[in-house]
């Protein structure tokens, strides 16, 4: 059975129909043609300088103002803090201090028997460790640091809850988280929940 072939044209100076899309051969689709991309781009505006705009004089005011705050600083502000920081009773800190360590040291002495490492060594790893990945978080904001951060902040509190005294357990296992989430306040500093949605800029054509 042979198949029907198109009649010519009868009008030349009408277009012929465009024939139904299911009836054209796969081979003989083509996407749409993409009309080429503007060959001038708008050039960028000038940056705003807002130096240029501020008078001469109000940049000196403004230079010896930050010098005489800055002499005000070192010479009152800093001596009565200094003044008063020694007529302060810090016991409540040392006292934090030795509530989170002294169960870590402990925890550590009581499970580094056997291993290479010695009590002493692990505890300074985890003394040297949480104190790099608060201070790389803290200026990088690396994901790396911040897990660690994490990391560290988790085994503390583990240790802390399984060497502390049991009486005082819960609350020295509370100290602890507190201190880890103060620490949190520097190393997840401008870390969001909200995910970033990156759109790429959109391409203009003519």
């Amino acid at each position: 059975m042979s198949e029907p072939t198109a009649s010519p044209n009868p009008n030349p100076e009408q277009p012929e129909a465009v024939p139904p899309m299911e009836t054209i051969d796969d081979s003989k689709r083509q996407p749409p043609r993409r009309l080429p991309g503007p060959t001038t781009t708008m050039p960028r505006p000038a940056p705003i300088r807002t130096r240029d705009d501020i008078p001469p004089g109000a940049l000196a005011a403004g230079v010896v103002l930050g010098i005489l705050t800055l002499l005000v600083i070192l010479k009152v502000a800093i001596p009565r803090g200094i003044d008063w920081s020694r007529h302060q009773d810090w016991s409540w800190a040392t006292q934090w201090a030795d509530t989170v360590t002294d169960p870590v040291h402990a925890y550590l002495a009581a499970h580094t028997a056997g291993l290479p490492v010695t009590a002493s060594s692990a505890y300074g790893i985890w003394l040297g460790v949480g104190a790099a990945s608060l201070a790389w978080a803290w200026l990088t904001r690396a994901v790396g640091a911040r897990l660690t951060f994490i990391a560290h902040g988790t085994a503390t509190v583990f240790m802390v809850w399984s060497a502390a005294p049991a009486a005082g357990r819960t609350v020295a296992a509370g100290l602890a988280a507190l201190a880890w989430t103060i620490g949190s306040l520097f190393a997840l500093r401008g870390l969001s929940l909200q995910p970033v949605i990156n759109v790429p800029p959109c391409d203009r054509r003519s």
